[in-house]
């Protein structure tokens, strides 16, 4: 909502079109500002919106007329002078920088944003988003640090600027660290699970990887219910374990003692080194090193990520290879192409896949995973100077 028609729930009396009404300001200590008058006053109503006369106790509405209020202020008669009690806003626990898309496909399926415009989107969402925090990178280098409080409404708002055509590059979230007497501290949050019997071993395993500790585990008919402390980390894995079909809840817990990076989460992947669509041929010549996020036809560019490796290293591949026109007819020449069923990412799973050389590459029709640095021979040269950094 933007600031001139805000949302909020009706915590006493009631309110109806053209009754006068002040915004007192919370980070102003309840300053009130100019009178105004209620103009209109809508409601959800599934996906739509109904128009109200007035709103009552417990109505969650927006009222246009009412002045520009912002997120914990308090609407009320002219003759009120006490703020309502917001209540505590658990703090942003994730951190991701958002950017221009500068992919050799950028500009081709929906608006290729300059970093001024992002910034200026990104704003704006700020004005109104709880606990969103937006911040310029230093070093002018158009890019911004959005934080917020978890995956969920890091994912929200990169959607909502796709369903605007717009296109950017965005970076793996990094955990937003703090340090007090000299230790290092990170976010934990509770993590409630309920999962089917036969995978709640697979779940388990999958946390205690990530280093959650099961402080409550409760059987119910059919299903197991888990509670998990953990530190805040990515939760895309648990869709895949349940197929779908377990429920997860979270909330933020306190800040306790880092434990450190998480180690062998998963493989390395496999990187195109060509330009151009990708073939049945060249696909099926590569499955035996891993599994595909593409299908044949599919556009790719080289640095840009096709697959996962089944090993942890990276390795280059060209998946864009054609198969050799020869004058000798053999008997495999007319064989079909088997190919094992690709895993396309979601956008929820490229947030909790990407690495920490890669980007993000966000389009109205298309989310893909690439590499920071796209030429093959820059990015060998980089990992070698890291290495000699290292000894």
């Amino acid at each position: 909502m933007p600031p001139s028609r805000p949302a909020g729930r009706v915590a006493s009396g009631r309110v109806r079109i053209g009754d006068k009404v002040r915004v007192l300001s919370h980070e102003a200590g309840g300053a009130a500002g100019e009178l105004g008058r209620v103009t209109r006053i809508s409601k959800r109503s599934g996906m739509g919106k109904i128009q109200l006369e007035e709103a009552v106790v417990g109505d969650i509405v927006s009222i246009a007329g009412a002045g520009s209020a912002r997120i914990a202020d308090t609407i009320a008669a002219p003759e009120v002078t006490t703020l309502l009690d917001p209540g505590p806003i658990d703090p942003p626990t994730l951190a991701m920088v958002f950017g221009p898309n500068d992919s050799p496909l950028a500009g081709r399926a929906g608006r290729a944003l300059t970093g001024r415009a992002i910034g200026e989107r990104l704003q704006a969402e700020a004005e109104t988003s709880v606990s969103l925090r937006v911040a310029p990178v230093p070093g002018g280098t158009e890019r911004y640090e959005v934080q917020a409080r978890g995956e969920l409404q890091l994912g929200v708002l990169i959607e909502g600027l796709r369903r605007e055509g717009a296109e950017l590059a965005v970076s793996p979230p990094q955990v937003l660290l703090r340090r007090e007497g000299g230790q290092v501290l990170e976010p934990y949050e509770e993590v409630m699970l309920e999962v089917a019997d036969e995978l709640a071993g697979g779940v388990v395993a999958a946390m205690a990887a990530r280093r959650g500790e099961l402080s409550d585990m409760a059987p119910m008919p059919g299903t197991d219910r888990h509670m998990n402390d953990r530190p805040e980390c990515g939760s895309s894995v648990f869709v895949h374990l349940t197929r779908g079909e377990g429920i997860m809840s979270r909330v933020f817990l306190r800040y306790g003692p880092h434990k450190g990076p998480l180690d062998g989460v998963r493989k390395g992947v496999l990187v195109a080194t060509g330009d151009g669509r990708a073939s049945a041929y060249a696909l099926g010549e590569l499955q035996g090193r891993g599994s595909f996020f593409i299908t044949p036809g599919t556009e790719v560019y080289g640095g840009m990520v096709v697959g996962e490796h089944s090993r942890e290293d990276d390795l280059d591949v060209n998946p864009v290879k054609e198969k050799k026109a020869t004058n000798v007819r053999t008997t495999s020449s007319d064989e079909k192409v088997s190919l094992a069923a690709p895993r396309l990412m979601t956008l929820e799973d490229a947030i909790g896949y990407v690495g920490e050389d890669e980007l993000i590459e966000v389009t109205p029709a298309a989310v893909r995973l690439r590499k920071v640095v796209l030429d093959a021979g820059a990015r060998r040269t980089r990992a070698r100077r890291e290495k000699e950094q290292q000894r």
